[in-house]
């Protein structure tokens, strides 16, 4: 009989109830963030009890599943609709739960075998599989559309036309990227953590990655801190305090990351057309509610409000503060320019990540007959979707600067690895 390693042995301990409880801990933190943020936002009025539904739909949305959204006005009657947006506030809370339930059993160890963490990990998706199916089944509801007193609405009564809009998750879709977000959130959790073990063999990749995958989540969390006092300054002093804590708990990080990006000198471009509007400052409103594509940047934001020049500012200090942190977290033997490269990449890489996850669209519109859109309230337009590679340019940059100047400011403090001089062996005894 063979004997066991410590490693295989551990893996017994990381079983089904953990997963469970890991798995379950996040839904209810997501559906929770999700309900009150909803809540807020007054979809607790929805009619034919779809509230419950519509919390399903938003946190299927923010594990990025898919929502497809459909229409029915009538035999003489066209609707369509779609939408595409992930409610980050939702996905963040889901992420911090699921991470830490994932790294509670392995803390404390500097190394895990390959089989242990792919055990462990394959318990958490299994679980996690089963509440994205659940999940995929509930969020499915119908709704009609009022089309108010007039014209049209005696246009629609004579020709039978009542428009309808509904919405349902596309289970394969939502599986599919439902797995890869649990995927994702695993692979970063055990980058981040300095206390996760790693399989002996990766153990190489520890130092160039860790430092700096820490430093980005440091980064980003940081801007929804900063995020979360002005909102709530705002909500304190201007009032409007249910839009407000609406927008903090359905799409906060949407609106800080994507003024991060604005503040390196990423551009964007967008339109808001009819009903829609997007939960951001006034002044995003005016420049999006053009009727072309409009383009968000900081000059043309500038031209409406100058004290968007803050973000620049406001981005060096929480850049150059993360490029700090991941050189104190770096071993002494890490030069300068080799800080700088890792920053660009990792600043990089987090703002495609950005750029990819902040992106939204929203469409719905009425025809009857084959005859255009049907008054201002029935049809709408929201689109937001960034200029990658503008943005991505523009994170290389910042952080080959920044990499550089946070070493050279590291260099007075006493990093892993560094062997302290005699004379400070001295007077530290």
């Amino acid at each position: 009989m063979s004997a066991q390693t410590p490693s295989d042995r551990t893996v017994a301990r990381h079983g089904w109830i953990q997963a469970v409880t890991t798995v379950l801990a996040a839904l209810i933190a997501m559906a929770a963030v999700a309900a009150l943020g909803l809540w807020a936002a007054g979809a607790a009025d929805l009619p034919g009890n779809a509230f419950p539904r519509v919390v399903a739909a938003t946190v299927v949305t923010a594990v990025g599943g898919s929502i497809e959204l459909s229409g029915d006005a009538g035999a003489i009657a066209d609707t369509q609709a779609d939408l595409t947006v992930m409610p980050l506030s939702v996905t963040l809370a889901g992420a911090l739960v699921v991470a830490a339930g994932f790294l509670r059993p392995l803390r404390h160890r500097a190394v895990a075998g390959t089989s242990e963490l792919s055990g462990w990990a394959a318990r958490v998706a299994v679980v996690w599989l089963l509440g994205l199916i659940g999940l995929a089944l509930a969020a499915r509801q119908d709704f009609e559309i009022s089309l108010g007193d007039g014209v049209v609405s005696d246009i629609g009564d004579l020709l039978g036309a009542s428009p309808k809009v509904g919405f349902e998750a596309d289970l394969p879709l939502t599986v599919l990227f439902g797995l890869l977000w649990l995927a994702g959130v695993i692979v970063l959790a055990v980058l981040v953590s300095p206390r996760a073990p790693l399989p002996a063999r990766l153990l190489r990749f520890q130092e160039p990655v860790r430092p700096a995958a820490f430093a980005m989540v440091a980064l980003l969390l940081s801007c929804v801190a900063v995020g979360l006092v002005v909102a709530l300054v705002v909500a304190a002093t201007r009032g409007h305090v249910a839009e407000t804590f609406a927008v903090i708990l359905l799409g906060l990080p949407n609106l800080v990351w994507l003024a991060f990006t604005i503040g390196l000198g990423a551009s964007w471009e967008g339109r808001v057309q009819g009903p829609f509007g997007l939960p951001v400052p006034h002044v995003l409103d005016e420049v999006l509610r053009t009727r072309d594509i409009s383009t968000l940047d900081l000059s043309t934001l500038a031209e409406y409000d100058g004290r968007v020049w803050w973000l620049v500012a406001v981005d060096a200090v929480l850049v150059l503060g993360a490029a700090f942190l991941m050189a104190t977290r770096s071993p002494a033997r890490v030069r300068a320019w080799q800080h700088a490269l890792h920053l660009a990449v990792a600043l990089a890489l987090t703002v495609l990540a950005i750029c990819l996850l902040a992106r939204l669209s929203a469409h719905y519109g009425l025809s009857l007959l084959g005859i255009g859109d049907l008054g201002g309230g029935l049809s709408g337009q929201l689109l937001l979707r960034p200029r990658i590679w503008t943005a991505v340019g523009f994170a290389l940059l910042w952080g080959l600067v920044a990499g550089f100047l946070g070493a050279l400011s590291a260099t007075r403090v006493r990093r892993r690895g560094e062997v302290p001089a005699a004379g400070a062996r001295d007077r530290n005894p």
